[in-house]
């Protein structure tokens, strides 16, 4: 899978369940190889591993991922924690099996490039700030989506 990685969570451990007082670490991150399709990727085991593999890439970068698992995802328990995305499937990344590169995205192809702007979802899944103003008191307790753009940082 080649594609520019649009998302990233932070390194996480929680106990191991097979080795009680240890920790298994992980982490995801979401790529992105066309305008419609982006999927999820998750890395469990080893805290060395884990950490290695996720300050290896940043947000924007170019990645080719070698030989990942391909699992069916759960959707409802999934998209709890990860983004959500049009594929019914995500991607295992194993110590053993599977390999993770960089690589510069003008020289695999800049159309990734431009992938790295496109919003996720569905441009007509959106609220703008205005419409959440005015009909705060329905949208009470719901989850919205909101596309927004910064200004400014200060």
């Amino acid at each position: 899978v080649i594609g520019v990685v649009i998302g990233k969570t932070d390194v996480r451990s929680f106990p191991d369940r097979k080795n009680i007082g240890s920790e298994r670490y992980t982490f995801s991150f979401t790529v992105r190889d066309s305008p419609t399709y982006f999927i999820n990727v998750n890395s469990w085991g080893r805290e060395e591993y884990i950490r290695s593999l996720s300050e290896s890439f940043r947000v924007g970068d170019c990645v080719i991922i070698e030989n990942p698992l391909v699992q069916s995802k759960e959707a409802e328990r999934e998209e709890k924690f990860n983004p959500v995305t049009p594929s019914s499937y995500k991607l295992l990344l194993s110590e053993n099996h599977s390999v993770v590169k960089t690589s510069s995205c003008y020289e695999m192809d800049t159309k990734l490039l431009s992938l790295l702007h496109l919003p996720v979802k569905d441009p007509q899944d959106y609220y703008s700030l205005g419409d959440i103003i005015a009909n705060g008191q329905s949208l009470d307790g719901r989850v919205l989506n909101v596309l927004a753009a910064v200004m400014s940082v200060s």
